[in-house]
């Protein structure tokens, strides 16, 4: 649900507010905001907890465009089910994979029903994704136009390239993703004098300069003691989790968090259990729960306890909740493991993520992940902590022991970029982008507002998802949008919610107040074509919703 800053109502209007009980206050128009306060029964007021205003309200979906969406996709999927029925009686042509005709008697290596969803729904709206690229994706973008002739079974290029889309969907944050620049030259000298590739792992032959000093900047940059770099932001998670817990562990995982963080977890064989996003009272009651009854069935203690968040989700725009997230892991003696794969680069007043946003000790969380994937133009990611932790991912972390070594050329892409935050590449350039980064995401989520849309997180945050709902409009939106010269990202079940189909905004730093004008007027006329500005600025507060105390568990005996 869309999250607004204490600060403002949508729509840009300032609401004024009378204080009523449990900290939540009400305004003049009868909606709720919640006040500063944390959730652990309303103990933490303004102020103990945070340095600055942090608010996250919801915005409910209409009940009427529920109602609908349900019906489009139920409609969808009878359709589906006919349309099944004449391909298996030869009637109308199958695409789709399907068994060999000498391995009918086999297991199915392709499970017929899991397809369905791709086979009568993906297939209608495949055409807005993997839209192929043929310049530097930057804040603008030539697009390779393309058509199908078979309903986006397959498609055929039509030679044309279609210039200057105005790029709204990559995570190039700081708009360090360029073909010139001190970045791009460095990276071309690096290029000619260690050449493209290792071809080896760091504990053999991949061990190179470039990564030590990468790894040095890396530690300094974060304030902790080490750091670790990888070459796969996915694998940075997902190998690395079952290194720091296993069998007889218990990780308590935001229901939110990203693919890589729930791999991670399943292949570490310790007992997941899930809260509820970003709601630090679920969270407790799982860690309360935690200490008092221990391990299924022999109650020992948990040999540790790992706590799994974001700083940003990339899906819903929010940003953690990491203060009364360090409380609680203080206060239970847990492990912190922070994910800032889309805030480093993209909140604080330094750019350096999460813990600088809310003005934090780096080391008050344990374990900091992210990745150079986003915000310095790069790939890859890293681990940074205490030298006891380092040293020991050194020894025991898959990627450390069997992945190639970064490239030489983006480790120095990544070097570059972030001494240009830091200021130690004798410019104030890395700094003003982060600032233009910040005032370009608030101008364009209030901008957004005004016009009526439902839109998704925290006021500060650079991922701005935008509601759809139905299935259609997903589609249309998309094609509209190209239409009028914008890429945008558009996301549907099952990676969302089945009704909270959205388009999903990255706002960059490169972007120009001109370009972030021409988008918003092409967004609008595309919102009144397609009906899509729903919003009534009907509040529901995320501290005071109520939460079922039903969690979700996986173990391994």
């Amino acid at each position: 649900m869309p999250r607004y800053s204490a600060a403002e109502a949508p729509g840009g209007h300032s609401s004024p507010y009378k204080p009523v009980m449990n900290g939540v206050h009400k305004t003049e128009s009868g909606g709720l905001k919640n006040g500063y306060r944390g959730a652990l029964d309303g103990k933490f007021l303004n102020g103990d907890l945070y340095k600055r205003p942090f608010n996250e309200s919801f915005e409910e979906t209409p009940m009427f465009v529920a109602v609908l969406t349900y019906m489009g996709y139920g409609i969808l999927t009878l359709f589906g089910y006919l349309r099944d029925f004449l391909r298996a009686w030869k009637i109308e042509k199958c695409h789709n994979a399907t068994e060999r005709d000498d391995q009918k008697d086999f297991v199915p290596l392709y499970q017929d029903f899991e397809n369905f969803y791709t086979r009568n729904l993906y297939m209608r709206i495949r055409d807005n994704w993997n839209r192929p690229v043929c310049s530097v994706p930057g804040e603008r973008v030539d697009v390779l136009e393309r058509y199908t002739d078979d309903y986006n079974w397959t498609f055929k290029f039509t030679g044309r390239v279609i210039k200057g889309v105005i790029n709204m969907g990559s995570y190039n944050y700081l708009g360090f993703a360029q073909n010139q620049g001190v970045c791009a030259e460095r990276s071309a000298q690096v290029l000619h004098q260690y050449g493209g590739g290792v071809c080896s792992t760091r504990q053999e032959m991949g061990n190179l300069d470039k990564h030590e000093e990468l790894e040095a900047l890396v530690a300094r940059f974060l304030g902790v003691e080490a750091a670790m770099t990888y070459g796969m932001g996915f694998a940075t998670n997902s190998m690395n989790i079952p290194a720091l817990a296993g069998k007889g562990c218990l990780i308590l995982s935001d229901e939110l968090n990203h693919a890589s963080l729930v791999l991670g977890a399943r292949l570490s064989g310790a007992t997941i259990r899930i809260f509820k996003h970003n709601n630090m009272q679920s969270l407790e009651k799982l860690l309360r729960d935690a200490i008092v009854q221990g391990q299924p069935r022999t109650h020992r203690p948990w040999k540790k306890i790992l706590i799994v968040v974001e700083g940003i989700y990339s899906m819903e725009g929010s940003i953690v909740r990491l203060p009364e997230v360090i409380d609680l892991k203080k206060k239970y003696k847990a492990y912190l493991y922070l994910d800032e794969a889309h805030s480093i680069g993209a909140l604080g007043p330094t750019g350096r993520g999460v813990v600088d946003y809310f003005g934090l000790d780096p080391r008050d969380v344990d374990i900091m992940m992210g990745t150079f994937t986003k915000s310095f133009g790069g790939a890859g990611g890293y681990i940074g902590g205490s030298k006891v932790l380092i040293d020991y991912l050194r020894k025991h972390s898959h990627s450390t022991a069997y992945a190639i070594s970064m490239s030489p050329p983006v480790a120095e892409q990544i070097i570059t970029s972030m001494k240009c935050i830091m200021g130690e590449d004798g410019t104030s350039l890395g700094q003003e982008r982060v600032r233009q980064l910040a005032e370009n995401t608030r101008y364009f989520r209030r901008r957004l507002a005004e016009m009526g849309f439902i839109i998704y997180g925290n006021s500060d945050s650079p991922v701005v998802p935008l509601m759809l709902y139905m299935p259609a409009k997903i589609g249309a939106f998309g094609r509209e949008m190209l239409k009028r010269n914008i890429g945008v990202v558009v996301v549907g079940f099952p990676a969302t919610p089945i009704i909270e189909s959205r388009a999903r905004f990255c706002v960059s730093a490169a972007h120009t107040k001109e370009m972030l004008d021409l988008a918003l007027r092409e967004i609008s006329e595309v919102g009144d074509l397609l009906q899509l500005k729903y919003s009534r600025h009907h509040f529901v507060p995320l501290l005071d919703r109520p939460f079922d105390e039903t969690t979700y568990e996986e173990t391994e005996d």
